[in-house]
């Protein structure tokens, strides 16, 4: 709840973590006495792990979204028959007040 009220996910923070991870790691690479071939291969090795990691959190999220839409939707519709049902029983109440009035 914390991070709901700072305006932060915990999905942002592991993001940027994992952003700065990678970053961390390309700044050592290339840094690091290798041949160039050799760093080539490194800096394309991780960034093919780095776009799978990217593409199965993308996948997770949109799973997520897909399913709190759908759980939404749901209230939505759960609210908007109580309402409608409140509704309706209030102007059958209504009539029959009119109804009773109109009796006497």
């Amino acid at each position: 709840m914390a991070d709901d009220e700072k305006g932060i996910s915990a999905g942002t923070v592991f993001l940027s973590f994992l952003a700065g991870a990678a970053v961390g790691a390309g700044l050592g690479l290339l840094l690091a006495p290798k041949t160039g071939r050799e760093m080539r291969e490194n800096i394309a090795d991780l960034t093919e792990e780095a776009i799978d990691k990217i593409k199965g959190f993308t996948k997770e999220a949109q799973s997520k979204i897909k399913d709190t839409y759908e759980e939404t939707k749901d209230v939505f519709s759960e609210k908007k028959a109580i309402i409608t049902s409140a509704l309706e029983a209030g102007k059958e109440a209504m009539e029959r007040e009119k109804e009773k009035y109109r009796e006497m």
